[in-house]
């Protein structure tokens, strides 16, 4: 604390703020500095540096917000301290036994070897810093479609959610996502390398939907999106479903004690994306057999 504070003197010193008080209220909301009657003194715009280890000396000190929210619960058993896990079984279309995936430009594949998952992260840009806060996964098993996922509540849990989805996965698995070997895939690689654990992914066959849904009909629709496949090709339309875009909030908002109810859409919204790739995956699949060598849209 005291070099931030010798930084903080030694900025406001060099933008001549040397007998400026900066109270931690304009801290927090990045703001310029205001006397008590609202009046800005004169030279107090502060650089954004500044506000950078203001903001940084107020979390320090007073913590973040935390909300107290009598809603907490999140679905599942837990399997570990701040990991849980809910698996539910759905009748869910009936797969052939061997799945023709050459659109995919992959040979057949047995549908007890598909293994479809999808992530939900702290933000879309990835890197370092974002991390999959729920992982889900589907498969085919005894005639029903099985839906795994693990949530984590708490930091600390990510490691044991890596292990786990790590013993989903076997030496013959085919994984099927959509946008997953640009933005899944290579996010798990990075937070299996940060824990120090070997990446389950690494060397398996992957069918990433988004490719060939966008060589047959990039042009024809609005847009390549999942949602958009989902709904030409399965006539699925969602009701109250939580955008991805609204992930990361609802997660944060939880772990600062507020309500869960948005982190229950968030598991939801990843259930029907892992039917949505299974359904997407088995009608272009059956392109071949369509009498004109294409799929009819609805």
């Amino acid at each position: 604390m005291s070099a931030l504070h010798a930084k903080l003197r030694q900025l406001r010193t060099q933008a001549g703020h040397r007998q400026v008080a900066v109270p931690l209220a304009t801290a927090r909301a990045g703001c310029g500095v205001a006397t008590a009657k609202g009046h800005t003194p004169a030279g107090a715009s502060l650089s954004p540096e500044v506000r950078r280890l203001l903001q940084r000396h107020a979390q320090l000190k007073h913590g973040p917000t935390y909300l107290a929210s009598t809603d907490r619960r999140v679905p599942g058993i837990e399997l570990s301290p701040g990991l849980r896990y809910t698996e539910t079984r759905v009748d869910w279309l009936t797969p052939p036994t061997l799945i023709d995936t050459r659109f995919a430009r992959v040979p057949p594949v047995h549908h007890q070897h598909l293994l479809h998952f999808d992530t939900e992260t702290t933000g879309l840009a990835g890197g370092t810093g974002t991390r999959a806060f729920m992982i889900g996964a589907a498969d085919w098993i005894d005639g029903h479609f099985r839906i795994r996922q693990l949530t984590i509540t708490s930091m600390a849990a990510e490691t044991a959610m890596l292990r786990t989805f790590a013993t989903w996965i076997g030496n013959d698995s085919v994984l099927v996502s959509y946008n997953g070997k640009c933005y899944d895939a290579p996010l798990l690689a990075t937070r299996y390398r940060l824990a120090r654990l070997p990446n389950p992914l690494a060397g398996l066959v992957h069918i990433d939907l988004l490719h060939p849904v966008r060589r047959h009909w990039k042009g024809q629709w609005e847009n390549c999106r999942l949602a958009t496949a989902e709904r030409q090709l399965l006539g699925v339309v969602r009701e109250d479903d939580l955008p991805g875009a609204e992930a990361p909030a609802a997660w944060l908002t939880y772990l600062r004690g507020g309500s869960a109810n948005n982190l229950r859409r968030v598991a939801a919204h990843n259930a029907q994306d892992l039917k949505s790739l299974a359904g997407v995956l088995l009608r272009m699949a059956g392109m071949a057999e369509e009498p004109s060598g294409t799929m009819p849209t609805h």
